[in-house]
């Protein structure tokens, strides 16, 4: 049997040694699989693959030692369980999350609900090169939101509200920048220093703290042959259609101006760093 390798490998078949095994990449949102998906892979790991199955970095799962051969069979079987083939190549791939704020006690966003609505947004969009999403929920960064082409760090806007507040000081124990202090009996609160953390928020037995969640976003992380840290452009973002116009306008920077087989932050780096703030500003400040 002949195999357009290619093709393959765009629908998560990837080659392994071994001739005319694969192992099969399958597509996992935000790390979340139901009870159902898991039996199902369980299933089709024993019997088309060798009874194992592979957990990624990126939260995926992979079933090895499929055959060439079976792998028609291997998707529809998959499909049964309501499991879809991952992707390879030069596209968005699918967009990892930690648990966020459904589960998570220090969450500030909803990361699961987020991955799952950029995933039906961008998933397999062709590109120059591969570009990846992560999500984490707050500032302790289970995710490494930083690491990803583009990532994103739910954070907390806060405000005392003095009517509520009963002085006890929790806040300012909470506080690991150190940006609250008293004065006077009044918390202030220092801006510069404040990375919307939402410790104070959480801490506060008589909410007294007004909360806005919002989102921190990062461009042009990379970690594998080269690293660099992806570096935010605005600080904060408050509306959720702006969050999803700056993501957009990413990708279409990446679309416009990469080259073949380059990554997001060179493209970043050779067209200029000014060059691209100013596509995303304006692309904030339109939405």
């Amino acid at each position: 049997m002949s195999a357009d390798y290619s093709t393959l490998k765009k629908g998560g078949f990837m080659r392994q040694k071994q001739k005319d095994n694969f192992s099969l990449r399958l597509r996992v949102v935000g790390g979340n699989l139901t009870a159902v998906q898991l039996a199902k892979i369980a299933e089709v790991a024993e019997k088309y693959g060798d009874g194992h199955v592979h957990l990624t970095s990126r939260q995926s799962v992979e079933i090895p030692f499929i055959k060439l051969g079976q792998i028609d069979e291997v998707k529809a079987a998959l499909g049964e369980g309501g499991v879809e083939p991952g992707v390879c190549g030069p596209r968005v791939r699918t967009v990892t999350a930690c648990q966020g704020s459904a589960i998570c006690p220090s969450g500030c966003i909803d990361t699961y609900a987020l991955a799952k609505e950029l995933d039906e947004r961008y998933f397999a969009r062709e590109l120059p090169h591969k570009f990846k999403f992560g999500i984490t929920g707050c500032q302790n960064n289970c995710l490494k939101a930083e690491e990803n082409d583009l990532g994103i760090k739910g954070g907390i806007k806060v405000k005392w509200i003095e009517k509520d507040c009963i002085g006890c000081g929790v806040c300012l124990k909470a506080c690991r920048s150190e940006a609250l202090s008293r004065q006077d009996g009044k918390i202030i609160l220092d801006n510069t220093l404040c990375n919307f953390c939402g410790r104070c928020v959480k801490s506060c037995p008589t909410d007294a703290w007004e909360q806005t969640p919002g989102y921190i976003v990062s461009f042009g992380g990379i970690f594998g042959n080269h690293i660099s840290k992806g570096e935010p452009i605005i600080p904060f973002i408050e509306d959720h259609s702006k969050l999803l116009a700056v993501c957009d306008a990413a990708l279409e920077f990446f679309r416009q101006n990469a080259r073949p087989n380059e990554r997001f932050k060179f493209t970043i780096d050779r067209i200029g760093k000014e060059a691209f703030e100013k596509f995303i500003l304006d692309a904030y400040n339109k939405a």
